[in-house]
């Protein structure tokens, strides 16, 4: 197979699509996130739970712009909102009342959330939220967990992508550079801690306090296995943190999902500073640092230069907010309701699935989010939900065997539900995943091998 041939999923005009952009970008694309066999799917629209490619070809789509489409693709109070937008002005260097709208939505349904702050992208919040816990505390570096995903900021890309050859102890994890030419200084400044570790947390936590700003938690990362916190962790990393006077953040930016007051409301744990992105902006582009006001007073510049200056060309933007505005309004309760029931509908289907065929399989989730595991055993942390080579062929074999059904299912990271979606979509995924294992046990004996 050619560099241009891709998987026979993927039609002549992506190819001929890819040609040109091999001309005016170093590998095709601008995002290393997009998923290529060995090349990238185009799309050319997008309706509801479906995404349609150039050559015309409907899928299902499990990706929704890695989380972001919590309603799908071409929301109609989305669309209204922003065309109404368009014509009043795109962007001004002054405040308008659509980003206090949305912040007043925001700060009145997640518990903690006292003030808010609204940036460009989710690296862009998780990357302030850390400067407000320096500026807070006086002090520079953090801890965050191993192999968790925050965005491209460098002291939470360290041990991002840990292998077993360079991840260290388990009581004692390694910074692990995340690209050539990291920093040493960035790598002594980060604390790498093991989710669900809730004996060694504590005490890896007091080892390094007197150093540390800021713990960084992703209430279930999502590309560290999607796995759900044990209550002892949570509890563990609430305790540290207050102990030692270190500023707690929860990295909502994809994890808002899971709930109409969030993740951390979810799962107990209770933050200083929030993170927010993805299904705030309504398919915009957004982020956001929230929290308890006496720590967002960092930001505060009404007495002259604030302990932490923050600025944006396009922070706050009304599309943004507009967009937001529309989509979280429409994200009431009932919408909640009804994607947990889609969740629990589908998991409980790919575990039946699993059982019929006593496959080595397990799956991770709540909520509008899921995750299929090669491995019998659901993990409990990013080392065990990390695939070996066998493992990761036969995620990729899975996912190519859900795009000839018409289903794109992201590889190695979570997959998400959309309102728009029917049990007929969940059907179809449990029907698509029956016949993967069904017809290729020879993957499946190579996972016993």
């Amino acid at each position: 197979m050619t560099g241009t041939e891709g998987h026979n999923s993927i039609g002549r005009a992506s190819r001929e699509a890819f040609e040109r952009s091999r001309r005016v970008f170093v590998d095709g694309t601008t995002r290393v996130t997009i998923e290529r066999d060995p090349i990238p799917r185009y799309a050319a629209r997008g309706a509801g739970a479906y995404l349609f490619d150039l050559d015309g070809r409907r899928f299902l789509d499990l990706n929704g712009n890695f989380t972001t489409l919590i309603h799908g693709h071409g929301f109609a109070p989305v669309i209204s909102a922003v065309t109404s937008q368009l014509r009043s002005g795109t962007c001004f260097a002054n405040p308008t009342l659509a980003e206090i709208d949305l912040a007043e939505l925001i700060c009145g349904r997640v518990p903690g959330v006292e003030t808010i702050r609204f940036v460009n992208t989710g690296s862009e919040a998780v990357m302030f939220a850390i400067k407000a816990a320096r500026a807070f505390t006086g002090r520079a570096s953090i801890a965050k967990i191993e192999g968790a995903y925050h965005g491209a900021y460098d002291w939470v890309e360290v041990s991002q992508s840990s292998t077993p050859d360079d991840w260290g102890p388990e009581s004692d994890p390694a910074s692990v550079p995340y690209y050539r030419g990291m920093p040493a200084s960035v790598l002594d400044q980060v604390v790498p801690l093991r989710f669900n570790d809730a004996a060694r947390v504590e005490q890896r936590i007091a080892e390094h306090a007197h150093r540390l700003a800021a713990i960084v938690v992703d209430p279930m990362p999502s590309r560290a296995g999607l796995i759900a916190p044990t209550p002892e962790f949570v509890a563990a990393i609430q305790r540290a943190a207050a102990r030692h006077g270190i500023v707690l953040i929860a990295d909502e930016v994809l994890s808002f999902r899971q709930g109409f007051e969030g993740a951390s409301a979810r799962h107990g744990l209770k933050p200083d500073l929030f993170t927010f992105g993805k299904i705030i902006g309504g398919g915009l582009p957004i982020g956001a640092i929230a929290g308890h006001r006496e720590v967002m007073k960092v930001f505060d510049a009404s007495g002259g230069r604030p302990l932490l200056p923050q600025g944006g060309t396009f922070s706050a933007n009304p599309l943004s907010m507009v967009a937001g505005l529309a989509s979280m309004t429409a994200l009431d309760q009932a919408a909640f309701d009804h994607l947990e029931t889609l969740g629990d509908r589908l998991r409980t289907q790919l575990g039946s699935v699993i059982a019929r065929h006593r496959a080595p399989f397990s799956v991770s989730g709540v909520a509008s989010l899921f995750r299929i595991h090669p491995k019998a055993t659901l993990p409990r942390d990013f080392r065990e939900a990390t695939p070996s080579a066998a493992e990761a062929h036969v995620m990729k074999e899975l996912t190519r065997s859900f795009a000839e059904a018409g289903i794109v299912l992201p590889v190695g990271a979570a997959a998400c539900l959309s309102t728009p979606m029917t049990t007929g979509d969940i059907d179809l995924v449990a029907s698509a995943f029956n016949d993967f294992l069904a017809t290729r046990t020879d993957l499946i004996e190579s996972l016993a091998a």
